[in-house]
């Protein structure tokens, strides 16, 4: 095929810098790397000594939001000093005992940062999206505070009074990562939506931040349904851009969202909102306070605005032709000024999914092949690609660069993640390929073999995934020849474990049907 030479060629320039897990060196948080239960152990022994609490952060090298933080927060200097208040542990999703360690903190999405107490009682999940300065402050208000969340969100809930602080540490939680801590996710639009009417008028900032969220979190299923009155009051909110700026994070990461829970009727109400909102946005994207990550995340969300009411897998939405110009423009200019490796990993991508959100595939596809050779992690802009490639049609080459991010990835679980991406990407557009999909999810088999957490956590999911998108493949039972000689590799996996080992049962349910 024309773009297997275009891949080789790509493929033989991929030399780019070594990825770094965390800013490291004389200058820079003194992280202790976490691998095991005796690294936590050590760190909390640590803590009781020193008297600190732990601040946990769980990252991947690739996964963009976490290079934001490296490169926006975590070579601050303020940062790197309030750290040395805090005992900070890195937990990398790759290291070999990392998944494991999931499960022991209810971590799941990269990233998450957590804030516990010396003896382990979580005190507060921090949120990665805001940007550096709200960081700190909510970080302070977690040193500061000495009570655990639940403890205040308990309050709360029963009507106690609450302190300022207070109401701003539940308005900043990160419930996003919250994983069902505190409250199922089902359930959360309602809760935020309680916790903002039951803002004292004084707390004004949280009350706006809190019913923001809800509406986020909400949609045609379950959630919140703004009224004229609430409408007009984000309406407002929108109009005041010192307000608007306080509430960026939520603001530019969900559009979509808050526009049509809002205004859940296209007309004339939500045209006025619509409006209002890119404004605010627009003045997002020109602030040179934040930095180009959040700027081309102000200009994408307009983009989303722009599609409201029209189709949501639209390849050519219909947008103003300035709009998509400077789509373009700032894509070109961030391309050109960004010289921070960690940066890149975040404005690349972004950019490039901007692009294809406003139909600009060609500008897309360019960005992210002209990236591949400067990125630590190319393996997730080859991903991109991919999936610009299926969404275009060209199923041939979506699989090329599928299999060429499962080739290039590094790291146990991201492995696993990748090779699942890819078994999905063969089933779904190559099903005739049966030999190919058997070698992908036998290399699957054998990744997951040399891993000592393979069906923990990230990495069970990842197996299960596969393991479901082969039972579609086999349901009419034409592959299950394919199958044994999986299920073959794997039951001398599964044996190897301990019975009383959980990954155990996990293993032997995979490639059941």
């Amino acid at each position: 095929m024309k773009h297997t030479a275009l891949i080789a060629t790509l493929l033989c320039a991929l030399a780019g810098p070594a990825p770094a897990a965390v800013p490291s060196g004389p200058n820079a948080v003194a992280w202790l790397s976490a691998e095991a239960d005796a690294d936590i152990e050590r760190a909390f022994a640590q803590a009781r000594e020193q008297r600190k609490p732990v601040l946990l952060y769980w990252g991947a090298v690739w996964c963009p939001p976490c290079n934001h933080l490296k490169s926006t927060l975590f070579n601050r200097q303020d940062f790197i000093e309030r750290s040395k208040s805090v005992v900070p542990v890195y937990l990398d999703g790759d290291a070999p005992g990392a998944q494991k360690l999931a499960s022991r903190f209810k971590v799941r999405g990269y990233p998450t940062m957590i804030l516990m107490d010396p003896q382990g009682q979580e005190l507060t999940r921090l949120p990665g999206e805001i940007d550096a300065p709200q960081v700190l402050r909510v970080l302070q208000l977690g040193l500061s505070g000495g009570r655990p969340v639940s403890a205040v969100l308990a309050d709360a809930r029963a009507g106690k009074s609450l302190k300022p602080a207070e109401w701003q540490l539940l308005a900043f939680y990160s419930w996003d990562t919250d994983e069902d801590r505190l409250v199922p996710e089902a359930e959360r639009p309602g809760l935020l939506a309680q916790l903002a009417a039951a803002c004292p008028k004084a707390e004004r900032d949280s009350a706006e931040r809190l019913l923001l969220r809800a509406l986020a979190a909400s949609n045609e299923q379950h959630g919140l349904r703004a009224d004229a009155a609430t409408r007009q009051r984000v309406q407002a909110l929108m109009g005041q851009p010192a307000r608007a700026r306080a509430l960026m994070d939520v603001l530019v990461n969900y559009p979509a969202e808050l526009a049509a829970a809002a205004a859940p009727t296209a007309g004339a109400d939500r045209d006025a909102l619509v409006a209002a909102y890119d404004r605010a946005l627009q003045a997002l994207q020109a602030d040179a306070t934040l930095s180009r990550a959040d700027r081309l995340s102000a200009l994408i969300a307009r983009i989303d605005l722009q599609r409201l009411g029209q189709p949501k897998d639209s390849k050519a939405p219909t947008l103003p032709a300035a709009l998509k110009q400077q789509m373009r423009d700032t894509a070109a200019l961030f391309d050109r000024d960004v010289k921070d490796g960690n940066e890149r990993q975040t404005v690349i991508t972004a950019a490039a999914h901007g692009l294809a959100r406003a139909g600009l595939w060609a500008d897309s596809d360019a960005l992210l092949k002209a990236n591949l050779a400067k990125s630590h992690s190319p393996y997730y802009l080859m991903s991109q690609l991919a999936s610009n490639a299926r969404q275009q049609g060209r199923t041939a080459e979506a699989v090329d660069w599928s299999g060429q991010a499962f080739e290039r990835a590094s790291g146990g679980a991201t492995r696993l993640q990748w090779g699942a991406a890819y078994v999905s990407t063969l089933v779904d557009l190559a099903p005739q390929d049966s030999a190919r999909i058997e070698a992908a999810a036998a290399a699957m088999l054998k990744e997951a073999a040399g891993q000592n957490a393979a069906f923990h956590e990230r990495s069970a999911r990842s197996l299960q995934r596969m393991s479901s998108k082969l039972a579609t493949w086999n349901a009419d039972g034409s592959h299950a020849a394919v199958i044994g000689r999986l299920r073959g590799q794997l039951g001398p996996v599964c044996q190897a474990l301990p019975a009383a080992d959980a990954q155990r049962a996990t293993c032997d349910a995979l490639l059941k049907g």
